[in-house]
């Protein structure tokens, strides 16, 4: 057996080399949806985060209509040119689901992490990524390489993203974020998405109580939350004034300046950290699977 979380820090760990790879997977961008069409995306838990991000990405570079739905939630009969479906194991029910209701009527492509599984069989065009797939039920790296593929295939620039994660793999971990009583995380554009990716790996992983909303909605009603010992935790830019609103309260604004893709991966391992302290091992989690398979 191997020890608790071996599986989620070797894996985390190694999210810049799994990001580097996924962008020269050009046969592969030709595949996603051309400029101008109208695109559905879809996923489950993480992988609807993920596709949050990607939809704001997509639709900031000027490439055209993009909404993210979680596949439970889709309205997918809305004229669209293609269907993105994110899903790691290929074997989530909701996702099985609407790609059967679709059918040939709208093109759809998979995005996958194990190339063998039903899902292949029901898409028109799939772009897999098996090196990134996880032995952990907590998902990091496969959900983050397909964003980093997506995010690239907008035109972004990457590099930072990868040069940043990599540096601050061996850094040491602030104690008021390993301590923390309670996070609220929070994102602008598609930094949203990781906001709530975010939340719910620390909920995953080590059970703590974490919050997640868009940074300008924050003092609307959620910064009630924020007090001495808690942590508010921003990805990308802050709103002006922001940080001065959470100083007030007395809770920690944490406001790392490096790519919010490889900040993400400091929530990850803090949220590893969090669950090793609290005797919980965070590669099987309590209450969760690899993949949510209903009996329908």
């Amino acid at each position: 057996m191997p020890d608790a979380g071996a599986y989620m820090a070797q894996e985390l760990a190694s999210q810049p080399e799994m990001w580097s790879r996924a962008i020269t997977q050009s046969d592969d961008a030709a595949k996603l949806p051309a400029a101008g069409q109208r695109v559905a995306v879809v996923g489950c838990g993480t992988s609807w985060f993920m596709a949050q991000s990607y939809a704001a990405l997509r639709e900031t570079a000027g490439l055209g209509i993009t909404d993210a739905f979680a596949a439970s939630e889709a309205f997918i009969d809305r004229d669209y040119d293609a269907i993105i479906a994110l899903t790691r194991s290929g074997t989530t029910t909701e996702v099985l689901e609407l790609l059967e209701h679709v059918g040939d009527s709208t093109r759809t492509i998979a995005i996958i992490g194990d190339t063998e599984t039903p899902i292949v069989n029901m898409v028109n065009d799939v772009i897999a990524f098996p090196y990134a797939d996880e032995k952990s039920v907590v998902q990091t790296r496969f959900a983050t390489t397909a964003l980093t593929f997506l995010r690239h295939s907008t035109g972004a620039d990457v590099s930072a993203q990868i040069s940043d994660a990599e540096k601050i793999l061996d850094e040491q971990l602030p104690t008021e974020l390993v301590n923390a009583e309670q996070f609220s995380f929070l994102g602008r554009g598609w930094t949203t998405g990781l906001a709530h990716e975010a939340a719910l790996k620390m909920r995953e992983a080590s059970q703590s109580w974490t919050e997640s909303y868009s940074a300008m909605e924050y003092r609307h009603g959620p910064i009630a939350i924020a007090a001495p010992g808690r942590v508010s935790w921003m990805f990308g830019e802050a709103p002006s004034g922001l940080a001065d609103s959470v100083a007030l309260t007395g809770a920690h604004f944490e406001d790392a300046r490096i790519d919010p893709l490889a900040d993400l991966v400091r929530a990850q391992r803090v949220a590893l950290q969090r669950a090793l302290n609290a005797g919980l091992d965070p590669d099987t989690p309590r209450n969760l699977t690899r993949s949510v398979v209903l009996d329908v």
